[in-house]
């Protein structure tokens, strides 16, 4: 799906003036609040910014101050897994 943003013209200016892609940045800030809000899961945001692995996920999370969200069930399986390696 493409998704069109009207921006005004010295906003634009502005928010590249770092020499930042406009549309990644907008894709990425829409990951960053879908994962923090939780409509989007790890394997969703893995999969809307192309990513190939959840480390590269944990890492772009870890660089927008986002913690990952970790339940007790999560471990509890990550063990079971890691006995039976």
């Amino acid at each position: 799906m493409t998704i069109t943003l009207d921006v005004p013209e010295d906003v634009a200016r502005e928010l590249a003036a770092n020499g930042s892609d406009l549309s990644q940045t907008a894709l990425q800030s829409l990951a960053v609040e879908g994962y923090r809000t939780g409509q989007l899961s790890e394997e969703l945001v893995r999969r809307l910014l192309g990513y190939t692995s959840r480390f590269e996920v944990h890492a772009f999370l870890k660089a927008h101050d986002t913690h990952l969200t970790y339940s007790e069930t999560d471990l509890r399986h990550d063990l079971e897994v890691a006995r039976r390696l």
